[in-house]
């Protein structure tokens, strides 16, 4: 999947979010702050709500490092809403939720599962620039972990603001980081 480093395509979709109106969001609403996509496979489910409750734990961080995050399925506005109106989980979320009933979003993403009209499990990091930096995909029965998510979100943000700079493995927020160089390597 070749997807890392490229534009976000053309997109509109209807979004739920709680407390607001239905409103449409498009790829162009995305560009100007950091923003991921968050793919999972449909409303009602079982890994799902575990997942978002945890990455709904996070979103006020989020929110401080200027990301806005979206839950993706390719279910209705309408069956966000009901969901939301139903589950003790999904009704403490704050993030809005994008409907996908056409698949547009999951094709862009390339993460349909085609013949069955589902999303897989899958992240995407997209910077405020509109690009693609960083995804992560699971099968259907392993959840994804939002702290995991938050520290990597924090290394792309670095190495945005600090060109020429990489992140190590396991690196968290104040650790040190590389400078690549002929002189590093076989060296570390």
């Amino acid at each position: 999947m070749g997807i890392i480093g490229t534009d976000i395509k053309p997109f509109k979709a209807t979004a739920f979010q709680a407390g607001k109106d239905f409103f449409d969001v498009t790829d162009e609403d995305v560009r100007g702050k950091w923003a991921v996509f968050f793919f999972y496979p449909a409303d009602f489910t079982f890994v799902c709500p575990t997942e978002l409750e945890d990455l709904g734990e996070h979103y006020d961080m989020l929110q401080k490092l200027d990301v806005e995050v979206y839950g993706v399925s390719t279910d209705t506005h309408f069956s966000h809403k009901a969901w939301h109106d139903t589950s003790d989980k999904i009704s403490k979320l704050a993030f809005p939720f994008l409907g996908d009933q056409n698949h547009e979003l999951a094709r862009n993403f390339d993460v349909l599962r085609e013949g069955v009209g589902l999303a897989d499990r899958a992240t995407f990091v997209v910077d405020p620039d509109g690009v693609i930096q960083l995804m992560e995909q699971t099968c259907e029965g392993v959840g994804r972990n939002a702290n995991e998510l938050v520290r990597k979100i924090r290394a792309a943000q670095y190495v945005r603001a600090n060109p020429g700079q990489v992140c190590p493995a396991a690196w968290e927020e104040g650790k040190d980081t590389l400078a690549p160089s002929l002189d590093l390597v076989g060296k570390i």
